[in-house]
């Protein structure tokens, strides 16, 4: 049988400092934007954001959304996985630009190397290496 899901679209996430966190994942993370919304009716931005696999990020800001209320281990979504070539690299890039990593650790079950930072909401993320 065919599977009807052909992969992930994108990735909705609210932010607390829209500005903040349109300049952490456009040009640290280094997303391309498609499309930037506001929509008065709302109070709200919607960022449609890019990255060169094709996969997509949408941003999006409300007044005073609530806190995550646990971390990472709560029912529902866990943290997002990024990919990147070289994970040492990737880190430095981040520390340089005053972004704290976890240690490099190894995926036991894939033997990939993998770390994890957060987002400027305390999001968790995670480089994986492929």
């Amino acid at each position: 049988m065919t599977s009807l899901i052909l992969g992930f679209h994108h990735i909705a996430v609210i932010v607390s400092d829209y500005q903040k966190s349109k300049r952490f994942y456009t040009q640290i993370l280094g997303a391309e934007i498609i499309t930037e919304t506001y929509r008065a009716s709302r109070d709200s931005y919607k960022l449609d954001l890019r990255f060169p696999d094709g996969s997509q990020i949408e941003l999006f800001s409300f007044p005073q959304p609530p806190s995550r209320l646990t971390s990472p281990e709560a029912c529902g979504l866990r943290h997002l996985a990024f990919k990147v070539k070289n994970i040492q690299s990737a880190v430095n890039f981040l520390t340089e630009n005053g972004i704290e990593c976890e240690a490099i650790r190894t995926d036991e079950l894939t033997g990939k190397r993998f770390t994890f930072f957060r987002d400027p909401d305390n999001l968790p993320l995670e480089l994986y290496e492929i």
